[in-house]
């Protein structure tokens, strides 16, 4: 893993098409200036395209938090706050175009196998990301624009999840038969590490289709089997897919104050701040102020009275209204006052500790116990948040998480796995989501949406989705698909939901 550098960013930003140019244009050019690619800043560019871009900055990094109700926004009722997700697009796949580029500009063949790897798992990520918002997308097709394809087909999510299954199990051969190498700003180009992230994302992947066991060609099972006992596999919080900031321009925490109007408005939800308190978890004290009314009126800092969350489905008026109080619990001053923070990651080692988790408990694996992986899970989360925070009372208000507390956390009676199969899989679903409190952009929201945990809050009074009872479910498909390829978005439409665009309707994975 590395500091995100402001090299990397400068060559993701200059990641353009270059043209040839005329008299004026050479008589115009700057000198110091890139006038030729190569697969390293290629790389660059994928890379951040994918991370930097995806974890966005300012009131934007909040905004995934808003639908998982673990943060709430004041300065205006907030669209995702309040459960309307509208049109998606496919404004990051054009990108994708330059992964051929990157592979053809790789100058030996183990770097090409890299390179081709890398382009490989980009790919699958991309894709993930977009049939978990929509369901049917364009895929075989979609990057054929040079081929002439002007209207792609859509692929079915079926055949979508199958494709990118492959290219995950063909990028970490790929990559054990390549190289190091450069242009890499998370893991330096670091085949090993790379294998890694592309074998617990491919157990991501496969831990979606859970409902799809019965389908014997996806081999869902065999596959999350094979990959657990074969293939290397994030073995620390050092393998985490992620990005590590610096007090310096361009590099610094997307939430840090500078030049950040939005660090006044956000508070602490009651989904978060209730979970916290009533598992005696000290994670409240790193990621939480106390309401200022609270330690005025002489409350201790590290009084759990004294942090007060707020009711993510309240109508704008009321917590607008609790906002002017100041009765409330913020966001922990480390978020903003700290440049560098913590890491951001997207995938993380303990993140995979509950995927285990929860595969264990479903009979995929037997390497090890449902409460061994998720005990691992919750013991790797706390020393995350713990290693990254200063020792100081102003972050963890008095309350350190030290090892012996992290141990005595996790054989609490409170904690411990524990009941019938639904309610462990809700406390390791639980667990996840304390552990990816302003981590891993839509995971929490994706994960509700796969098992019901943990229960978001809904008021029909201020719900944007229609019916006011239900959160919606799924992103409504691109305008521009329905402009300029009409025929191929109407049949995915037709064939998945009846012919009708609903949030609310079931994609093939959810059935």
């Amino acid at each position: 893993m590395r500091t995100l550098s402001k090299k990397y960013i400068a060559i993701g930003l200059t990641v353009l098409s270059l043209v040839g140019c005329s008299g004026f244009d050479e008589l115009n050019t700057n000198p110091d200036a890139a006038v030729k690619t190569s697969s390293s800043m290629l790389a660059t560019g994928l890379i951040l395209n994918i991370t930097d871009v995806t974890i966005a900055s300012g009131k934007s990094f909040l905004s995934p938090h808003f639908l998982s109700k673990s943060v709430i926004y004041t300065e205006f009722a907030e669209d995702l706050q309040y459960n309307y997700l509208g049109r998606t697009n496919y404004d990051g796949i054009p990108t994708l175009t330059n992964i051929e580029k990157m592979i053809a500009f790789a100058p030996t063949e183990p770097l090409k196998n890299s390179y081709t790897a890398l382009g490989k798992f980009i790919r699958s990520w991309k894709f993930f990301d977009l049939t978990m918002r929509l369901g049917d997308i364009p895929y075989s097709d979609a990057l054929s624009g040079e081929k002439g394809t002007v209207a792609p087909k859509y692929d079915t999510q079926k055949q979508v999840f199958a494709g990118i299954l492959t290219e995950l199990d063909e990028a970490d051969k790929l990559f054990a038969a390549g190289t190091k190498f450069d242009g890499d700003p998370v893991y330096a180009g670091d085949i090993t590490k790379w294998r890694k992230l592309v074998n617990t994302f491919e157990l991501q992947v496969l831990l979606n289709l859970y409902k799809k066991t019965a389908e014997t060609d996806l081999r869902i099972v065999e596959r999350f089997k094979e990959i657990v006992t074969s293939r290397p596999i994030f073995t620390s919080n050092a393998d985490n897919f992620q990005l590590v900031y610096s007090d310096k321009a361009g590099q610094r925490y997307p939430f840090y104050k500078l030049g950040n109007p939005a660090v006044i408005y956000p508070m602490i939800s009651e989904t978060i701040v209730g979970k916290l308190k009533s598992l005696d978890d000290n994670r409240l004290y790193y990621y939480a102020n106390p309401s200022p009314v609270k330690v005025a009126s002489g409350s201790a800092v590290n009084d759990p009275t004294a942090y007060i969350g707020t009711d993510p489905s309240m109508i704008y008026s009321s917590i607008s209204s609790i906002f002017g109080t100041k009765n409330y619990s913020p966001l922990n001053s480390r978020y903003t006052e700290l440049p560098n923070s913590e890491p951001v990651f997207l995938l993380s080692y303990p993140m995979m500790k509950f995927i285990l988790a929860e595969a264990a408990l479903r009979g995929w694996v037997t390497t090890s116990t449902a409460s061994a992986y998720y005990s691992e899970g919750i013991t790797a989360a706390m020393q995350f948040t713990a290693s990254y925070t200063p020792d100081n009372a102003l972050y963890h208000h008095n309350m350190k998480m030290t090892d012996a507390y992290i141990a005595s956390y996790v054989a609490s009676d409170k904690v411990k796995l524990a009941g019938t199969t639904e309610q462990q899989l809700s406390q390791i679903i639980t667990q996840k989501y304390l552990a990816t409190f302003l981590q891993a952009p839509y995971n929490a929201f994706f994960e509700n949406r796969r098992t019901g945990y943990p229960a978001f809050p809904i008021n029909p009074a201020s719900n944007g989705n229609t019916p006011a009872t239900k959160m919606p479910i799924r992103w409504l498909y691109p305008q521009k698909e329905l402009d300029y390829n009409t025929e191929n978005v109407k049949q995915a439409i037709s064939s998945q939901y009846g012919g009708s665009d609903d949030v609310n309707l079931q994609m093939y994975i959810l059935k």
